[in-house]
Parts: C-alpha cells; sequence; structure tokens
C-alpha cells in the first residue's frame, strides 16, 4: 500500500471537495499463467500486486457528478440521468460505464464527487483499467450502501469495459483486483468463478516486470479479432467455448477452418492445459518446471496466437539467455506492456542492468522494470 499515494489523493481530494467520506484502494494484478483463456471459459492463475488505484469519494449536494484524475490532471462532470458512452471518452468511459451499469441493476446511484489515481503503469498489462472500474464501482457501493456483492461488482466492471469502452474483455482482471489475497495467486475456472487460492512461494526467486513501455495501437482490435476467430472455431467444433475442446477434436476439424483460427484455438487449448499444470507445479514447489512453463507459454503467444511484438520478444531472448532467470514470457494482451520474470533474488539487480542496457542500444528507449509482490484484493480504507 502506498501511503503517500493515499494521502496525496486524498488531499486532492479535500482540495477540491471537502471532506471525503470513503476511501478505495484497488489493486492492479499479474497473471502467472494463462493469456486469453478467461473469454473462453478456461482457467486462469492471476494474483493481486501491491501496485493500486485510489479512489476518493462523497456525496455532492449538486445535481451532477464530478469525477477528477490526479495523474492527467482532468475532470468531467456528467448527469446520471443522461450516462452514456463518450467518443474517445479515455479514462472517462471507465467511470461513466461503471455508473451506467450499476443503474442497469435497477440501482439508484445520486450525485457524488470522486478523484482517483494510482501506481499501476497505463499500458502495462497490470490491468490498470479493471482495477479503476473495481474502485469506482466498490467506492460507490460503500458510499451509497447499494448492496452489491462481490461478484456483482465485478460483473458490473466488466460490462463496463464491454457496453462504454468497447473492449470485450473476460472477467479474469476484474476478479483477480476484487479477490486478490495477500501471498496467493488465484486458480480461477472463468466459467463457474469458482476459486481456489494457492499460496505462492517461489523460494530464492522473486517477480519482476519488465514494461517494455510500448503499447501498438492494434492491441484493441487484434483482442476482438481473436476472441472472433476462438467463437469461429468453437462453433466449428459444436462447443460453447474453446474450453471444451481438445487437440484432437481440433485436428479432426482442421479442414473446416483457416490456418489463422486452427493456430489461435491450438494455442488456447494448450494454455488452459499449462495453467493446470502450473498450479500443479507450484503446488508441488516445482518451481523450476513453472519457469518452463512460462517460456513455452511465450512461444505460443508469438507464433500461435501471435500478440507479441519485436520488444517483448527481445526481452524474453534476453531473460532466457540470463542464467538467472528460470521463467519469462509476455503478460497481459500483448502488443506491448510487461515481461513477467522469474528471476534470482541475488541476481536481480545484476539483470536489471542487463536488461536496461541492452533495450536502450536496441530500441532506442528505457524500459522499466518494477518488482512486484502478491496482494489483496479491493478494500476500503
Amino acid at each position: 500500500m502506498n501511503n503517500e499515494l493515499i494521502s496525496a489523493i486524498q488531499a486532492a481530494f479535500k482540495m477540491r471537495f471537502g471532506e471525503p467520506e470513503v476511501t478505495v484502494v484497488s489493486p492492479g494484478r499479474i497473471n502467472l499463467i494463462g493469456e486469453h483463456t478467461d473469454y473462453n471459459d478456461g482457467f486462469v492463475f492471476p494474483a493481486a500486486i501491491d501496485k493500486s488505484i485510489i479512489a476518493v469519494f462523497a456525496k455532492s449536494t449538486d445535481s451532477v457528478s464530478m469525477i477528477y484524475a490526479y495523474d492527467p490532471k482532468e475532470s468531467h462532470a456528467f448527469s446520471l440521468d443522461d450516462v452514456k458512452r463518450i467518443p474517445n471518452g479515455g479514462w472517462r468511459n471507465y467511470v461513466v460505464g461503471v455508473v451506467g451499469e450499476i443503474q442497469k441493476l435497477g440501482k439508484e446511484v445520486p450525485p457524488f464527487n470522486a478523484v482517483f489515481g494510482g501506481d499501476i503503469p497505463a499500458g502495462s498489462g497490470m490491468s490498470s483499467s479493471a482495477a479503476l472500474e473495481n474502485s469506482i464501482v466498490f467506492g460507490l457501493n460503500e458510499l451509497f450502501g447499494l448492496g452489491l456483492s462481490k461478484v456483482e461488482m465485478i460483473n458490473v466492471s466488466q460490462k463496463a469495459e464491454h457496453n462504454y469502452v468497447g473492449v470485450r474483455c473476460g472477467i479474469m482482471d476484474q476478479f483477480a483486483s476484487m479477490f486478490g489475497e495477500q501471498d496467493h495467486a488465484l486458480f480461477l475456472d472463468c466459467r463457474s468463478l469458482d476459486f481456489k487460492a494457492y499460496q505462492v512461494d517461489f523460494g530464492e526467486y522473486g517477480l519482476l516486470l519488465i514494461n517494455s513501455n510500448v503499447h501498438h495501437n492494434l492491441a484493441e482490435n487484434a483482442y476482438n479479432e481473436r476472441r472472433n476467430s476462438c467463437e469461429t472455431v468453437a462453433e466449428i467444433l459444436n462447443v460453447s467455448a474453446l474450453r471444451d475442446a481438445d487437440l484432437e477434436m481440433l485436428n479432426a476439424k482442421k479442414a473446416q477452418m483457416s490456418d489463422t483460427d486452427f493456430l489461435k484455438a491450438k494455442y488456447i487449448i494448450e494454455e488452459n492445459n499449462r495453467v493446470e499444470r502450473a498450479v500443479d507445479y507450484l503446488n508441488n514447489q516445482k518451481i523450476e518446471g513453472f519457469g518452463e512453463l512460462l517460456f513455452e507459454a511465450h512461444v505460443g503467444m508469438k507464433d500461435e496466437f501471435e500478440i507479441s511484438c519485436a520488444e517483448l520478444d527481445f526481452l524474453v531472448e534476453l531473460a532466457k539467455e540470463f542464467p538467472g532467470v528460470i521463467g519469462a514470457r509476455l503478460m497481459g494482451g500483448g502488443f506491448g506492456g510487461c515481461t513477467i520474470n522469474l528471476v534470482d533474488k541475488e541476481q536481480m539487480d545484476d539483470f536489471i542492468e542487463l536488461v536496461e542496457e541492452k533495450y536502450k542500444a536496441k530500441f532506442n528507449r528505457e524500459c522499466s522494470p518494477y518488482r512486484v509482490n502478491l496482494s489483496r484484493g479491493t478494500y476500503r480504507i
């Protein structure tokens, strides 16, 4: 928890609106393994991390609600009688989307003021968007006593992203941010939303994220294209989602689908299997085996699902060559953002120094390393 940032955001609220009534911390997330499996009703293995969105709220006596974004120093006022998607609205659509989806549940949201900010790097694959959505729905639930359960809240967050932002995301990001537990990862069945928290102890190894600081513009459209590919193949295989398919079924119907769709589905089926193996490895302290799965997953994302890019591939290759790294892959939606690396703690400083130097020489831009720890889910201070 970043106490200095919390104090700064509370102070910003006081300066604009007076005394705050509710302060919420909503963490970003990492995914240990299992990318793009969530919207295929599959398995994922995410965890909340110690980087968060902080949102501060109070009721308003005005007829409109006012939101202030601490980091870009932008504000947005809107009427609760006319909540709709804002063309090119950026962060505003995450906020008004949550309000709109709460209203669809038949819950009244009176006027409110809010200030939010955080230390989750945008576009890094740490799900700043899900953390923002969760912070808004959780804060409004607390402020107005709406009586929403955590599952109802994450569904509100997901639908806000679908209907107001335009990204047909799965449920993993919102789930991990809301339900995370300290020092645990969540083995989540994205169909039933059943989950089990596993204590994670990497022993002599630590988690290091390396932000490529690139975010290629094709990411949003490419995400939706890949989701369409998965749904097309599921229909050909006569299953409700690729979670129900196996490689034998896929190969039997290969002639009925494009090569591109075949490879996308192959990756999803293999990745679901990797998630289950990863949980078993970590539960039995087979840390090196888990690391190998990370390298294997990156190859699948690069060659089959095609969501990598030159910068991410370069970072993973550097990791593979460094003796103190036992696993690395791109993390998140792809086309930029972070790699996740499992690094010997004693060699982490040396690895960071090497990566920063080589990456700058190759791409003439800085990368940003972040040491992260597994944290608790969204909560009110």
